[in-house]
């Protein structure tokens, strides 16, 4: 027995030994990081994964990316884009999904081409794959960009820009959603199911209505429900009287607002009270 204790103590000091410098074992930043942004535009989300390298020095358009050859638009492997809905890029449809996107560099243009084949890289790229393929113009930057960067940017509910920058160059595209269809074709479902139909559903619709003028007349109604079966939301009676001011009805809105006033005040909201009292002198003033 105490032979195998003897034996047993070093083995357990090595294997603590390997455990010890495996715990230890050296990090350091890697060449080109992984990046994702995601980004939703209107109901949209919008998602690039990519790898960052860096300048470091080099001369990197026509160099280290060589003009004229396809390029996978960052490092280790293929940049990723993805879409949840429908999309169009620069004016042409691109299904929802995830694809891969390559770029061909050059010093007049750049050709963006957005290929089903997320895997292979530029080895075994195939037009066959390219879902869609436009050109842009590029653009000198005043200050350098050291890492590679994907930015999504000039967001609204309906659109937005990809922009690329590295080195001294930037490239972007353009994106639009089929938000305002969207919305339309949601709002029609709920409205044909009671049981989905309840104060804040309304409050909603007649909010997308108003703020996106459509039927305001039809925001109203819905408005009218919501206030009806949430008597005491200042907000939504904040809504109505702003609806009702927009038809016109300067009377009718003012005697809303003073409702929404007074709820505003029980549920000490300062922000509400104030928003009611300045609506309330201005519609006065066109009586």
């Amino acid at each position: 027995m105490k032979l195998l204790k003897i034996i047993a103590i070093p083995v357990i000091v090595c294997l603590f030994s390997l455990t010890l410098l495996q715990a230890q074992e050296l990090q350091t930043p890697m060449p080109s990081p992984t990046g994702t942004i995601t980004q939703l535009v209107g109901l949209t989300e919008v998602s690039i994964s990519y790898s960052r390298p860096g300048v470091k020095g080099r001369e990197i358009f026509g160099d280290l990316v060589p003009y004229g050859e396809l390029w996978r638009t960052g490092a280790n492997k293929s940049t990723t884009i993805s879409f949840s809905k429908e999309v169009k890029l620069e004016g042409k449809y691109v299904p929802a999904g995830e694809y891969a996107l390559f770029t061909i560099p050059d010093k007049q243009d750049w050709t963006v081409i957005i290929s089903k084949d997320i895997g292979s890289g530029t080895s075994k790229y195939k037009m066959d794959d390219d879902v869609l393929r436009f050109k842009v113009m590029p653009r000198s930057l005043p200050e350098p960009v050291e890492r590679l960067t994907f930015e999504i940017a000039d967001i609204t509910d309906e659109s937005a820009r990809i922009v690329l920058r590295w080195a001294s160059t930037e490239i972007s595209f353009g994106m639009t959603a089929d938000t305002e269809n969207q919305v339309m074709a949601q709002i029609d479902e709920i409205m044909d199911n009671e049981e989905l139909k309840d104060a804040n559903t309304f409050f909603r619709a007649a909010e997308y209505y108003f703020s996106n003028d459509e039927d305001t007349d039809q925001a109203l109604e819905w408005i009218t429900r919501a206030v009806e079966l949430n008597p005491d939301a200042f907000w939504m009676l904040r809504l109505k009287s702003r609806i009702e001011a927009k038809l016109g009805d300067y009377k009718e809105a003012i005697e809303t607002a003073q409702l929404s006033l007074k709820a505003a005040e029980k549920a000490g909201n300062q922000q509400y009270v104030q928003y009611n009292q300045e609506a309330i002198a201005e519609w006065q003033a066109k009586l």
